[in-house]
This record gives structure tokens, C-alpha cells and sequence, in this order.
């Protein structure tokens, strides 16, 4: 079946591999041509203090990740979560489904109170997230300034 794990920087070629394969495809379409950028992102995301990634392998593949880090906040530790896929081929297999509920029995384990992540309204993630639990943080907004 499949195995559930903590992942770290050892794990980081695994991670880009799956990372690149979800990410610049439909409905995404991230530019990660930069090799030096998604490093430096990826190193940033597993590699800090706070760091907190998981993976789901199946017969020893990757397939799905998350990728985040624990904050500590007024109503009690969460994992906030930046970046969580699939492998394509195995979206709409409940791998997402399962992977989740494996994320939460690790958070209820080391005590995390929450989980908190955002995602575009215009793909699909938002309509999985929603079935899977999360709500819509109403009185809260995403900006952002280009400069």
C-alpha cells in the first residue's frame, strides 16, 4: 500500500522531481526554468528550523508531498502548508484523500492544533480542500505589491 513519512533535505531531488511534474503542467503552469530559483525555494521550504514536509510513496515513488513549516500562533501551533501535490496520475484515486488524513494523525501527534494553507480559487485544489474539511477563511484576504 502505501507508505507515509517525514522528508528532509536528503529527500531534496525527490521532492523537485514530483514538485516539477505537478507544478508546470495544466492548471498551474509555473515557470521553474529557473534550476537556481526552485533550489532556493525548495531549500527554503525543507530546510529551515520550522520545517515540516511529508511525503506518500508507493512501491518506494514519490506521489504525493507537502511542504511547510510549524508556526507557532495565539490559538496554538499549526502547520502551515505552502506547497501540497498529487502526481497527476494519481489525482482522483482518493491519494489526496488518504494523504490529508495521514498529515492530520501526524499533527495530532506532535501536538499542532491546525492546519492552514491557501490556494487560487480558479483550479481544482480549492474544491478538494473543501471536501476534505477546510473552510473559507472569510475575514481574511491574500495582497500582494509587485515592485
Amino acid at each position: 500500500m502505501y507508505r507515509f513519512e517525514r522528508l528532509g533535505t536528503k529527500d531534496k531531488e525527490a521532492i523537485k522531481e514530483l514538485f516539477l511534474s505537478v507544478f508546470t503542467i495544466e492548471p498551474w503552469n509555473d515557470d521553474w526554468s529557473d534550476a537556481i530559483q526552485l533550489d532556493a525555494y525548495i531549500d527554503d521550504l525543507i530546510g529551515q528550523s520550522n520545517s515540516l514536509t511529508y511525503g506518500l510513496f508507493e512501491d518506494n515513488r514519490m506521489i504525493a508531498l507537502s511542504m511547510g513549516r510549524i508556526k507557532h500562533w495565539y490559538s496554538g501551533t499549526e502547520y502551515c502548508i505552502d506547497e501540497l501535490c498529487v502526481r497527476t496520475e494519481n489525482q482522483g484515486k482518493g491519494v489526496g484523500t488518504y494523504f490529508l488524513k495521514e498529515i492530520e494523525k501526524a499533527m495530532k501527534e506532535i501536538g499542532l492544533v491546525q492546519i492552514y494553507l491557501q490556494t487560487e480559487s480558479n483550479v481544482p485544489a480549492l474544491d478538494f480542500y473543501l471536501k476534505n474539511g477546510f473552510i473559507r477563511l472569510e475575514n481574511q484576504v491574500s495582497l500582494a505589491k509587485y515592485i
